[in-house]
């Protein structure tokens, strides 16, 4: 019997890598999909394991034949995406597939493949994810800023996904989508009521641009850059 594709996407700081990693320790028949890379490996990274390092011809090559999933271009002009074809020796073996990509890559592939479980992680609220983002420490003000005005789109796209899971404590999550692998795929009202609540604030974005500036400053110290 083939197996199942499920892609797990939400924003970043939404904590989805960490519930996928507790996830595949529970249930180590899952197989966690490797993407194809760009960037150099960093300390410790081994090829095959973490990424498939690639380098930009090689990719664009592989893209161009349609040997990829989903790709996309990030900051820093890096390339990451899917392998198309150990997805799919995966499948055909009877494993259940696991992606973790952003929802850009996740449209991608459900758009291929239909059938394809789809799991958006949300954060209990917008603060707490601007929180999360803000004590990483991986990027300025100005670059939050611009992830900030992506994130409209991302939520919106979550209506569309098979399931819905609040991430306010990573033991619940991860119970939760191993039901979504069991074949639970309901929805809850609270975490209905979450992303609504989510939408409702990106209508005011000046507002959340305050939001986030406020966090900075409550996190980071008084110093908030023009």
């Amino acid at each position: 019997m083939k197996g199942k594709l499920f892609v797990v996407s939400g924003p970043s700081g939404a904590g989805k890598g960490t519930i996928c990693r507790e996830l595949l320790k529970r249930r180590p028949e899952i197989c966690l999909s490797v993407s194809c890379a760009t960037r150099a490996p960093r300390p410790g990274e081994i090829d095959g394991v973490h990424y498939f390092f690639l380098s930009k011809e090689e990719f664009l090559a592989r893209k161009e034949a349609g040997g990829l999933l989903e790709c996309a271009q990030f900051n820093g002009g890096n390339w990451y995406g899917t392998p198309r074809d150990h997805v799919l020796t995966q499948l055909e073996a009877g494993k259940s597939v696991l992606l973790e990509i952003e929802n850009n890559g996740a449209q991608q592939v459900i758009r291929q493949y239909p059938e394809t479980v789809s799991v958006f992680i949300l954060p209990p609220d917008l603060k707490t994810l601007l929180t999360r983002l803000i004590m990483r420490g991986t990027e300025d003000l100005e670059k939050l800023r611009a992830r900030l005005e992506k994130m409209p789109s991302e939520f919106k796209a979550a209506k569309a996904y098979t399931c819905l899971i609040i991430n306010d404590e990573v033991e619940r999550a991860t119970e939760r989508l191993e039901a979504v692998f069991d074949g639970d795929l309901r929805t809850g009202e609270k975490e209905k009521r979450c992303l609504e609540e989510a939408n409702r604030k990106f209508a005011d974005m000046a507002a959340c641009r305050q939001l986030l500036d406020d966090c900075y400053r409550q996190v980071r110290g008084d110093f908030v850059p023009a």
